[in-house]
């Protein structure tokens, strides 16, 4: 499954992860993996052995846990490993299909993650957020999580202006107002008015109205 150049590719898009950490296995190759080895009894051991030391062990690890069926037993997994998570792609790609089954709890747990110094734990938070909530299960008091996520750290600010790009598209009543009244910090603000353009999902007049509100 170790393919080198990938490796390089994938080390290269992760910068501050070790290029030594890299095994190179292709994502499609290890959620294969990951549907198995949750079979198995030697599972268990692997979920509880942290830290890592590969950066391909810490994507399966992401993956486990998504497919965990038991709602407590994933936000302790999810907990404990949340700690470990050092770059994007890791955090990412965690997203645990029994926290839609769970959207009332969740909420409380989304706030506790949201509001941590760790950055991808935050990111983590905004992310599920953005995931779960943005549709039916929408409330408009929700878009002040992360409008209150301030942070200096651009994988934060980055999953800020993603999510608010993706409100706009969503949700545009309750959400401009966060735009025009300059709610999020100017680089965010601009980002996501970066992002909301680039969209299919919002309509030629938005985006004009958009632009006008640059900072």
């Amino acid at each position: 499954m170790q393919d080198k150049q990938y490796a390089a590719f994938q080390s290269k898009l992760t910068p501050g992860v070790p290029p030594e950490s890299f095994i190179g296995i292709r994502v499609p190759e290890l959620r294969k993996f990951a549907k198995e080895f949750a079979k198995e009894v030697e599972v268990n051991d692997f979920v509880h052995q942290l830290p890592h030391k590969y950066y391909d062990e810490n994507m399966l690890h992401s993956l486990l846990i998504s497919q965990v069926k038991d709602y407590e037993e994933c936000i302790r997994l999810t907990d404990a490993f949340l700690p470990y998570v050092d770059n994007w792609a890791v955090c990412d790609i965690m997203s645990p299909k029994v926290f839609a089954k769970h959207k009332a709890a969740l909420t409380e747990k989304i706030k506790i993650w949201s509001s941590s110094r760790q950055t991808f734990t935050c990111r983590f938070g905004i992310e599920t957020l953005m995931t779960h909530y943005l549709d039916k299960d929408f409330k408009a008091e929700y878009l002040e999580i992360p409008a209150s996520a301030r942070s200096e750290e651009y994988y934060v600010k980055m999953m800020v202006a993603w999510f608010f790009a993706t409100a706009l598209a969503k949700q545009w009543d309750a959400t401009i107002p966060y735009i025009e009244q300059k709610r999020l910090a100017p680089w965010t603000h601009n980002k996501t008015i970066q992002k909301a353009i680039e969209s299919y999902r919002i309509t030629p007049e938005q985006k004009e109205y958009l632009r006008t509100l640059k900072v």
